[in-house]
């Protein structure tokens, strides 16, 4: 992979690029950020928000998601890549909450990382959202932007994690987790990233590189 370049001017393009970048997943309340990250695992922002906006006019609390039951959250949610799973684990995450937590989504990596269907990625993103923690969830967009602009090396999630918290400064966190995942979603993306036009392509040290292969 090319040298990393110069990590703050990158993240100070990003932040010029996305000054007002946020979730795109529509919650009312911590609960509902929770499943709805939950559910995005291999899906769309837009697919999760067309499938929630029932579901939580149904079930926007634990309780009120318990009662509905897998079968009743299977029903909202089928369009959505491994719903039938996804609808287990939300059952099971919401009687978590109620039975362990008082029905309150915790401020703890730990905790959230016990639930049914949370994994660090979620957790971070929680936490990240909700209470301002300088975490650094990485998904697909954030690990691939992230390796591309030389931000970071690593050959997994957690070593490009631990990467981009040694680069990326505290007062830029969790923004930076947005900039990368629009960046990603927009402009670097998959499989037909469009250097050509990229704002960062005088700071990308894959110009003029395969980057389909990194």
């Amino acid at each position: 992979m090319p040298r990393r370049v110069d990590a703050t001017a990158v993240l100070n393009r990003l932040q010029a690029l996305y000054p007002h970048a946020k979730t795109e997943l529509i919650y009312t309340n911590p609960f509902t950020l929770l499943v709805a990250v939950v559910l995005s695992a291999q899906s769309t922002d837009k697919g999760v928000n067309k499938a929630t906006a029932a579901l939580f006019a149904v079930a926007d609390t634990p309780q009120k998601m318990v009662a509905l039951g897998v079968a009743g959250v299977e029903g909202y949610i089928r369009q959505l890549g491994l719903y039938r799973t996804k609808a287990k684990n939300v059952v099971a995450l919401s009687e978590a909450l109620v039975n362990h937590h008082g029905s309150a989504v915790p401020n703890d990596q730990a905790a959230l990382e016990a639930l049914p269907g949370v994994g660090r990625k979620t957790a971070n993103v929680v936490r990240a959202e909700l209470w301002g923690e300088p975490t650094l969830a990485v998904d697909t967009h954030v690990f691939r932007v992230s390796r591309r602009l030389g931000l970071a090396r690593g050959i997994t999630v957690q070593a490009v994690e631990d990467e981009l918290l040694a680069v990326v400064p505290l007062h830029q966190r969790p923004a930076a987790h947005h900039w990368l995942i629009l960046h990603g979603r927009y402009v670097c993306t998959a499989r037909a990233p469009q250097c050509g036009t990229c704002p960062l392509a005088a700071l990308c040290p894959q110009m003029g590189v395969n980057v389909k292969t990194v």
